[in-house]
């Protein structure tokens, strides 16, 4: 393990690598316990590096066993620590050669080269390639790749094309310079779903996706989105794939969902097996998003990849943003946009409202694993799309353009993107870059005066404070506004105002009435707003407005409106609404997905977090008891329409899990929860017996386990299920997740000793943690049972698999909304991990900074 002790590095203190590396060839004899590793790597001065060249050079390298190096041929003796080696190195240019052995098999950390049931896999980002040689694993280092694997296996693969292929022998080659981090090798018996893809311009290409024996069947959605990735990458942004061979490696021990190496995109299973009878419509979309996301980073990330680490969000926020287009064309934009606005309040919010909170690019880190984030990812993401909004769509592609045309071979920086774009449209964005320097969620109000035919909106914008950025300042924040007449007309469409100063008013002339005013359509920003509206406004911005995703929020709205009251006065559920809610659930002319998403209210964190902020302190429970009221009433407000809806929506015929058929499912699975909560569970039983795919059957056992009274139904999905790892995972999340709140702690632990549970594999490990950590009322449960389950755990975990351990942690980043007993159980819990002996640097810093809030 390595050193635990904490060491900051700064983006300010970024200098070039001495060295250039022109080639790197490296030959694998595998063994599951002594893999020898030989490299081959030609180094030259770097004329980008100030100075006079040192005369010692430093290699990263971790958990690797030198057994000889040579410089040029001659024999060396470097000083090896456990960070890496230093040797002397003569002036120009020199052959480094050098012969390592790893442990494969010991390897549980899953990062650098390890083994999976057998299978020998990789996973080198951000920093595990050290763990396969020494070598400069930093990204900016960028080589050409020659690889020779010799091992007992029938399928040998790693980057770009193949050169030689034998018995137990192969050779490949990369054409295109790559940083360390990119490299992949995978060694095992897997079969290949396979298929071509001609390009836009006539090339072949071999697309080949492996697994173990007994997957076959469950390969053909992922390849089909493969492939449409690649025509929609070359239709939208013109980009051309780039190798004679695209590979995906299906692996089940891994810590990510997907990983983007170049040619050979190794995945974990949950994010590319897919089939109607183990995989879920929610399944199905997710595997078509990683797939598309993992692709789309052969030119956002792969061919432009980030100079250092403190530029991730350069590659992983413009690939998301990219994913999101592509998803939002295959399925329902507006559906995904609510949805991505969904999570992003859920996660990154709260990130940013936490002692976690970062920018989007920070100044600082101590390891970089911790900052796979979703402010990285998601707000990154989002910050290219008010990019996009406020140059328009022409000028962004031609930006883009540039951006491939001018970094393609580059490590590039957040500075070289928006440069394009100021090259391109000659605006001046030194104002909008703060949106990736500083830390927190902006807070945005408006205020409305009118007087004859004049409507002034007034918007005040600040952000809170943090550690991260002590002093904020003004942002560059699009605004995208419509107006709505009483009588439900639209008096303007969409326009985007662009607000640049801490207060700054904008002015609606010619108006017949006064307008309700429609702020932030599409949510153009990820800020929180406030906007004084009545009931009878929201009322009718759901009813009329044109924009879906201000429809949804004015729902949302009323929804928190409506259950702050329950929890602050006891009242009522109010009926206006909720009949609103059921007018647009009957309404056909709208998309299903959609009608099912209107009806939907704040969870228990959302609320948490807003009480939180008010400076109330909130009650997990009874925001749990106000959430069943909230079900209830819906139920019963459902009650004459339950049944219709739900028979109307029922699909027959043959599964499809495109768009169409998924939002079906969505809304007539919606009504099963009402149908169940008023009148027992013999419509989910039916369901469940004659479900013939996995989006109705585990939607039935849901409502099974929430409303019945007997475990036959989950004892028959097991025995159904029991040999289907990624199905299993199912099963033990769900039982966590369906658990009464006192039952929850009571529940995980019991599953902890299934003979199932392999707290080594992420993905199990996740299924019952994570479903404990989302079922708020649970987790937070008075008792403390669930911190103390979860701290036992994260102990065991830690030593074995750090990356997973350090993220699970985040679930105590928000102890301080909670009252005093709460906090402290959730405090003494983390200084219990805190001073565990050896504990990693990955969990050491996420536990400080959390106990620091």
């Amino acid at each position: 393990m390595r050193d635990a002790a904490p060491k900051t590095i700064f983006l300010s203190d970024y200098t070039p690598y001495p060295w250039t590396v022109e080639s790197v060839d490296l030959h694998f004899s595998l063994d599951p316990h002594a893999t020898r590793v030989r490299s081959v790597i030609r180094f030259a001065r770097n004329p980008a590096y100030a100075g006079d060249t040192p005369d010692t050079m430093f290699l990263h390298g971790e958990q690797v066993k030198l057994i000889s190096a040579q410089i040029d041929g001659t024999a060396v003796d470097p000083e090896v620590t456990g960070e890496g080696l230093t040797c002397a190195v003569p002036a120009g240019s020199f052959t480094w050669e050098a012969e390592v052995e790893i442990d494969p098999a010991n390897n549980t950390a899953l990062e650098g080269l390890y083994m999976s049931n057998g299978m020998y896999c990789t996973q080198c980002e951000a920093e595990g390639f050290r763990k396969i040689t020494f070598y400069p694993d930093r990204p900016d280092v960028m080589s050409v790749f020659t690889v020779t694997i010799d091992g007992p296996h029938p399928v040998l693969l790693s980057n770009g094309n193949p050169v030689k292929t034998g018995e137990h022998h192969a050779e490949w080659h990369d054409p295109w310079p790559k940083p360390a981090y990119l490299f992949a090798l995978v060694a095992g018996d897997l079969v290949a779903h396979s298929d071509t893809f001609t390009t836009m311009n006539g090339r072949q290409v071999d697309l080949n996706l492996y697994v173990r024996p007994g997957d076959e069947g469950k390969c053909a959605f992922g390849m089909g989105a493969l492939k449409a990735s690649m025509t929609w990458d070359e239709q939208v942004y013109g980009r051309e794939y780039d190798l004679d061979l695209f590979n995906i490696v299906a692996v089940d021990d891994f810590n990510m969902g997907a990983m983007e190496n170049k040619g050979l995109n190794i995945f974990n299973s949950s994010a590319v097996l897919a089939s109607p009878e183990t995989s879920t419509d929610m399944n199905f979309e997710r595997i078509e998003a990683i797939i598309a996301h993992e692709y789309f980073h052969n030119w956002t990330g792969n061919r432009i990849t980030c100079r250092d680490w403190f530029q991730l969000c350069l590659k992983e926020g413009l690939t998301v943003y990219r994913d999101s287009q592509f998803t939002s064309d295959m399925r329902s934009a507006p559906v995904k946009r609510i949805s991505d606005v969904i999570d992003l309040r859920g996660r990154q919010f709260a990130e940013d409202q936490g002692p976690l909170a970062h920018p989007v690019r920070p100044e600082s880190f101590q390891e970089i694993n911790n900052f796979y984030t979703a402010t990285v990812y998601e707000k990154g993401a989002e910050v290219i799309g008010m990019l996009k909004t406020l140059v328009g769509e022409d000028a962004y592609y031609k930006a883009v353009e540039l951006y491939f045309d001018r970094h393609d071979g580059d490590a590039a920086t957040i500075e070289d993107w928006l440069k394009v774009f100021e090259d391109t449209t000659g605006r001046d964005l030194t104002q909008f870059k703060r949106w990736y320097s500083q830390a927190g969620t902006p807070r945005l109000s408006v205020e409305e005066s009118f007087e004859l035919d004049t409507l002034t909106l007034t918007f005040t914008q600040h952000t809170p404070p943090s550690a991260a950025t002590p002093e904020p300042q003004p942002l560059v924040i699009p605004i995208a506004i419509g107006l709505i007449y009483p009588d439900g007309r639209e008096a303007l469409e969409t326009k985007v105002l662009e607000m640049t100063k801490e207060v700054q008013s904008f002015r609606f002339t010619g108006l017949e009435d006064r307008p309700v005013a429609s702020v932030l359509r599409g949510f153009s920003a990820p800020v929180v707003l406030t906007h004084d509206l009545s009931d009878a406004d929201r009322m009718l911005l759901l009813s009329a407005d044109t924009d879906p995703f201000n429809r949804w929020e004015a729902g949302n709205m009323l929804a928190r409106t409506t259950m702050l009251a329950m929890i602050r006065d006891g009242a009522a559920p109010d009926p206006a609404f909720l009949n609103a809610i059921k007018d647009i659930a009957l309404d056909e002319s709208l998309d299903p997905a959609f009608r099912a998403l209107m009806i939907n209210w704040p969870g228990p964190a959302e609320l948490a977090n807003v009480l939180h902020e008010a400076g109330e302190v909130p009650d997990p429970e009874q925001l749990f008891t106000v959430g069943e009221q909230m079900r209830d009433a819906m139920a019963e407000t459902f009650a004459d329409a339950a049944s219709d809806l739900y028979a109307r929506h029922s699909v027959s015929g043959a599964y499809q899990p495109d768009a169409a058929q998924s939002g079906k499912r969505a809304l007539s699975n919606v009504m099963l929860a009402f149908i169940s909560r008023r009148s027992g569970t013999e419509t989910a039983q039916a369901q469940f017996d004659s479900a013939d795919n996995m989006t109705q059957q585990i939607s039935a056992l849901s409502q099974i386990l929430r409303h019945g009274e007997d475990s036959t139904a989950l004892d028959a999905f097991y025995q159904q299920w029991k040999d289907d790892r990624l199905v299993m995972d199912k099963w033990f999340g769900l039982q966590v997740s369906c658990a009464k709140p006192e039952d929850g702690a009571d529940t995980a632990r019991r599953l902890t000793d299934h003979p199932d549970f392999n707290h080594k594999n992420p993905n199990r490990f996740r299924a019952v943690f994570g479903a404990l950590i989302g079922h708020h009322a649970a987790f937070h449960h008075k008792s403390g049972d669930a911190y103390t389950l979860l701290a036992d755990w994260l102990i065991t975990l830690d030593p074995l698999n750090p990356q997973t351990t350090a993220r699970m942690c985040s679930a105590f980043q928000t102890w301080k909304r909670y009252d005093a007993d709460r906090q402290a159980r959730i405090l003494a819990e983390v200084e219990r991990i805190l001073a565990t002996p050896d504990l990693s640097r990955d969990t050491t810093e996420m536990l400080t900074r959390i106990k620091g809030a």
